[in-house]
């Protein structure tokens, strides 16, 4: 997966109301938490620059986290193995991946909760043998 030179705003001016105003509220989050622009991966906004090598030899780049707009949720890229934290106890009406959240809005959710869960795991991922940032 690679960064894109398409505008991020321009994709999030698309994206109807009422799941827009979300998708902002997101994004502030991962920034905040972050500390990195969000940059398009696709149709992945995403926030930092990550390049992953596996045992097997299988490696490439991805943000290090990561939100989209898709036709039944959206997806917050988040962790390597999202099922690990407690969080997702308290989080609220969501379903799960491997390494991503589906939430159909976020009046669904405990955002603080939430806000805790991506923190974990920006941190978790960052300490992940396997994980380089692109951008240190």
């Amino acid at each position: 997966m690679e960064i894109t030179n398409q505008d991020v705003q321009t994709l999030i001016n698309q994206i109807p109301e009422p799941r827009k105003k979300d998708i902002i509220e997101l994004s502030l989050m991962m920034k905040t938490i972050t500390q990195k622009e969000p940059k398009l991966w696709g149709t992945i906004i995403g926030f930092g620059s990550l390049h992953y090598k596996y045992k097997t030899g299988t490696e490439g780049n991805m943000p290090i986290l990561g939100l989209a707009s898709r036709k039944h949720a959206i997806t917050l890229y988040l962790s390597y193995d999202i099922e690990k934290y407690q969080e997702l106890e308290s989080l609220g009406k969501y379903t799960h991946g491997k390494g991503c959240l589906y939430i159909k809005k976020l009046s669904d959710i405990n955002i603080n909760v939430l806000d805790t869960l991506m923190r974990h795991a920006y941190d978790d991922v960052m300490k992940l043998s396997f994980v380089k940032d692109n951008e240190v």
